[in-house]
């Protein structure tokens, strides 16, 4: 997500929460819809391309200020940053390890 301009990035590990939705949730953030949406179409292109999956689902799209993309075990979520800082899933899900990556 880094080098498609995801800002703010985090993993949280929650492979060892009873009934976590997924194994895993990738969060990240950006400053504009038009940014947000780019880097759900990145994400879901680099996928494809590297490890031949396709998102089972994808909630949102053009206008959105959160994506959510899911691929089974790991769910991206890519947020406005107002729109992350209101549902706090890194909050929600604090049990779970986290990972925090640097942002560009």
């Amino acid at each position: 997500m880094q080098d498609i301009k995801g800002d703010q990035i985090v993993k949280l590990d929650l492979r060892n929460i009873k009934d976590a939705p997924a194994d895993f949730f990738i969060i990240c953030e950006a400053e504009s819809t038009v940014k947000i949406n780019a880097i759900a179409n990145n994400i879901n292109r680099r996928v494809k391309e590297e490890l031949n999956l396709k998102a089972s689902h994808m909630e949102g799209g053009p206008g959105a200020k959160w994506i959510l993309l899911d691929y089974f075990s790991t769910l991206v979520h890519i947020f406005y940053p107002e729109t992350r800082v209101f549902y706090d899933l890194e909050g929600l899900w604090s049990d779970g390890v986290t990972t925090t990556y640097d942002s560009i």
